[in-house]
């Protein structure tokens, strides 16, 4: 007599058993994912990256005013189901402190945001009444009611700034800013020069920190071999000469540092 076999039996039920576990599994995950979203942010956490040296030129309660005026509440209380993440990065990231804005919901359902902000450059204060810095990529931000960041200065007959200042083929703020990048891009010059003056006849004028003579770049026009010049003779001349023996040092000339003497 053939016994028969029980093995398609065996695989059916296994299968159904393995059905029913994820089904339960779905439910639960389904569930918790449910009661998470109808529960509540405990809490805002603002976590700010300061700048070079530091600094903050927002603050927490600046981060918490913008989302305010976007979202019409604090954010404490409000069900994890009506967070816009997404939005809340891009409110912030319009603002013209923060480069960077990274928000998201943590395990204990505290909202947390991570700010980078925008890293000044150059203050610009032209003869229009401008009053304003540059980062590194040429994006305008106003001056900090918190800090007052200690970068190069640029005075005298600037354009007004306009978004698009960079695509002009000429335009004395883009002419300060390409000199300020470059400067801030050497060590010794990052540190060495204070100032960037336009002066009525449109060339670029730098002071340093030490000495009081005037070093007049002129245009942009050959800039680094300008400033290649500029850091030879301060390096070979100035020891033998004295920081105090110039009124001028002019740099237009090709092949030359054409000095001028105190009178």
């Amino acid at each position: 007599m053939r016994i028969p076999s029980i093995l398609p039996d065996k695989i059916r039920y296994d299968r159904l058993s393995f059905v029913v576990f994820v089904l339960i599994v779905v439910l639960l995950l389904a569930s918790a994912v449910t009661r998470r979203l109808e529960s509540f942010a405990q809490a805002v956490m603002i976590d700010i990256k300061p700048l070079n040296g530091g600094a903050r030129m927002i603050s927490d309660s600046d981060v918490r005013q913008l989302l305010l005026e976007a979202f019409g509440n604090t954010l404490n209380g409000t069900e994890l189901r009506n967070m816009e993440v997404e939005r809340m990065e891009r409110v912030l990231e319009s603002d013209p402190f923060i480069a960077d804005a990274d928000v998201y919901i943590d395990q204990r359902n505290i909202l947390r945001i991570r700010v980078v902000q925008r890293e000044p450059m150059l203050r610009v204060l032209d003869n229009q009444g401008g009053n304003y810095y540059l980062d590194a990529a040429g994006n305008k931000m106003p001056v900090s009611k918190h800090f007052t960041a200690r970068v190069m200065v640029a005075t005298g007959n600037i354009a007004p700034f306009s978004t698009d200042f960079l695509e002009k083929k000429r335009n004395s703020l883009k002419d300060v800013y390409t000199l300020a990048r470059n400067l801030n891009e050497d060590e010794l010059w990052s540190r060495f020069i204070q100032q960037i003056h336009v002066n009525n006849a449109g060339d670029l004028v730098m002071t340093p920190l030490v000495g009081d003579q005037h070093i007049i770049v002129g245009s942009i026009r050959n800039l680094k071999d300008k400033l290649d010049r500029l850091k030879t003779f301060y390096r070979e001349g100035m020891p033998y000469t004295g920081w105090q023996t110039y009124e001028s040092l002019n740099l237009k000339y090709a092949g030359q540092v054409v000095c001028r003497k105190k009178h």
